[in-house]
């Protein structure tokens, strides 16, 4: 199994506050910096990080893009991964798309990962006039069209349903050939199968159990063998799973450290992403940290504690059974990768044993502190780190190479 770091730069207001500190911006990314080079440093395989566009507190990462390339510059070896790029043509033009990845290949020495997706919410949707029904199609042609720019030369120009462009030269071309590995955000299981079957890596946002995972892997790498139609010009096969993280000496204070952290990542995706909340947002005068802590004692603060060591028989008992709201109860409990090295050697080898391919840490999240953040992350590289590496290297990639027999498509997967 490998392990990499998940990005939003969720970004809370003071809750007695009508707007953040003339500071907090600058801050929250050069933090991310840091804590990005440390993990480098360490040996972590990669990082994610989102595209969002006025999901205020949830999410200030509007422009990756300019994140991930300035990181390339400060890292050695961690693979830099969107996570994802929003490639429906009213978001970005897929020309521009195809640029910037190729772009930050060059740059980077070619260690890029193009993850793409959609979206969901009402602000991002409504603000770059995205229709809703379209939007998966509006991915899949725009994302299809974008791995033909980055291998024709020239491309030859398309005349499609959701956009058009003449024969151009789409340069510079990246460094990955034929082009960077490709995921897509899958936060329902559907979508997980729909990246088998086009030959994406499926990033898991749906905090997945270890049962859940080892259903989905058996299924996932069956669909690779047997009804693969790729989107791109080689394929990705890989899993990728999102879990809140923070380390301690003592599970407790690994809990007290997390604070706020996971409750609130769960609270304002959810706030954003249900149309009655999100949909009503009012744009620069909102503060959904403070509604957030007004809400905590009925929501968002019991579910926070709803996980910590329950038994797996206490935390299912009280979980929706539709996948996404599942996902956002999940993502607000304090459990998983949260305590000491050896609760998290323990927990996470479940996952290990169910043949998770990524585990992607939520360490930047709601009100945690930075040098928390940077102690969990040296903690988890020097304790935890190289024994996974190494069960990777002897254990998961055999058991990749025996499912994906009888595969004759290119493959370029980092993993």
């Amino acid at each position: 199994m490998k392990f990499g770091l998940f990005y939003e730069l969720q970004l809370p207001k003071p809750a007695n506050a009508e707007q953040w500190d003339p500071d907090a911006e600058r801050r929250i990314f050069h933090e991310m910096l840091e804590q990005v080079a440390l993990a480098d440093s360490l040996g972590f395989d990669f990082v994610f990080e989102v595209e969002h566009h006025f999901l205020e507190e949830y999410s200030h990462s509007s422009a990756p893009e300019l994140m991930m390339a300035a990181l390339s510059q400060r890292t050695k070896n961690i693979r830099l991964g969107h996570g994802i790029v929003l490639t429906p043509p009213g978001y970005n033009h897929p020309a521009r798309v195809a640029e910037r990845i190729s772009a930050l290949d060059i740059l980077s020495n070619g260690r890029v990962e193009f993850g793409s997706g959609e979206s969901a919410s009402e602000m991002e949707l409504g603000g770059f006039g995205v229709e809703r029904r379209m939007k998966k199609a509006m991915w899949e042609e725009a994302t299809r069209e974008i791995t033909n720019m980055m291998t024709s030369t020239p491309y030859p120009g398309f005349e499609g349903e959701f956009f058009s462009m003449p024969a151009r030269n789409v340069i510079p071309k990246p460094l990955q050939k034929p082009h960077p590995p490709l995921w897509v955000a899958a936060s329902r299981r559907e979508t997980t199968m729909v990246a088998a079957r086009l030959g994406m890596g499926s990033l898991g946002f749906g905090f997945e159990t270890p049962e859940e995972l080892g259903e989905r892997a058996l299924e996932y790498y069956r669909l690779v063998r047997e009804e693969l139609m790729p989107i791109g010009h080689a394929i990705n096969p890989g899993l990728a799973v999102l879990n809140t993280f923070m380390m301690a000496d003592t599970d407790e204070e690994a809990m007290r450290r997390s604070a706020n952290g996971p409750a609130f990542f769960s609270y304002s995706l959810g706030y954003y992403y249900n149309p009655a909340t999100g949909g009503n947002h009012k744009p620069g005068e909102a503060n959904v940290y403070a509604d957030f802590l007004a809400r905590a004692e009925e929501t968002a603060g019991a579910q926070a504690q709803r996980g910590g060591f329950l038994s797996a028989a206490e935390i299912a008992a009280g979980e929706p059974t539709d996948e996404v709201q599942k996902a956002l109860y999940r993502a607000a409990r304090s459990g998983n990768a949260i305590g000491t090295t050896e609760t998290l050697r323990r927990t996470l080898a479940k996952y290990e044993e169910q043949h998770l391919d990524v585990m992607i840490f939520v360490a930047q999240c709601g009100d945690r502190k930075h040098e928390h953040i940077m102690e969990s992350i040296e903690t988890f590289g020097k304790e935890l780190l190289p024994e996974f590496k190494e069960r990777h290297l002897t254990q998961q990639r055999p058991w990749r190479a025996e499912q994906l027999k009888g595969v004759d498509f290119p493959i370029n997967s980092s993993i």
